[in-house]
């Protein structure tokens, strides 16, 4: 088993303080510990559930569910991700447009996994298809940046710098690869829909979300 763990560009360091994306993970953190007081009715009521949007109903989940997470994995893996790329990101447009870009990721993936399963009725959450839409970002900005990264094989743990093209673009080909797999043998589990569909929006839109003069490299 292998697992590479993106940690931060040593490319290049933001020329503001990334408020929004510090903001981001607190706004996780603090949601997710109120599910974890609240239980199953509170995943129920705020989670997105795509036969119920399909339905007309609880459209407030499209927003509510990009701040949620189903276990500690998966919210601690999402924010170490968010922080690895977000900071440039929002270095580039500036905070207001990046947090506009930020929601507008992820109401692009709720909609590419409601046209994937529109009538699902397992709960979905999780800022991962955002937060890939800021991955597509930051690899049409600085594709030849070099993220430092924990490579992980079993038991072996290693700093290593990856180049940002490869690590995210491997990582776009295993999410849709997976969203094949799940296509042909539908199970539930991992939104790869909404990575894919996030991950796009992003690449395509981070151009019109920049701040008309660039961070100096």
């Amino acid at each position: 088993m292998a697992a590479v763990i993106p940690l931060r560009d040593v490319s290049r360091r933001p020329t503001r303080f990334p408020i929004v994306t510090l903001g981001i993970v607190a706004l996780n953190a603090l949601v997710f510990f109120a599910e974890l007081s609240g239980g199953e009715p509170f995943v129920t009521r705020w989670a997105l559930i795509p036969a119920d949007i399909v339905a007309g109903r609880h459209w407030a989940t499209i927003l509510t569910a990009m701040f949620m997470h189903g276990s500690w994995s998966h919210i601690i893996g999402n924010m170490v991700f968010l922080w690895a790329f977000g900071p440039e990101v929002e270095d580039l447009t500036g905070p207001g447009r990046y947090l506009a870009f930020y929601l507008a990721g992820g109401l692009a993936a709720s909609m590419a996994q409601l046209a994937a399963t529109p009538d699902a009725t397992i709960p979905m959450l999780g800022a991962s298809g955002a937060i890939a839409a800021v991955m597509g970002a930051f690899l049409v900005s600085y594709p030849r940046d070099r993220i430092r990264s924990l490579l992980v094989v079993l038991l072996f743990v290693r700093v290593t710098y990856i180049p940002a093209a490869l690590l995210i673009a491997v990582w776009f080909v295993i999410q849709f690869l997976s969203l094949g797999a799940v296509a042909e043998q539908p199970v539930g589990g991992v939104a790869y829909a909404a990575h894919v569909g996030g991950f796009i929006f992003g690449a395509v839109a981070a151009r019109l979300f920049e701040r008309h003069e660039r961070p100096m490299s």
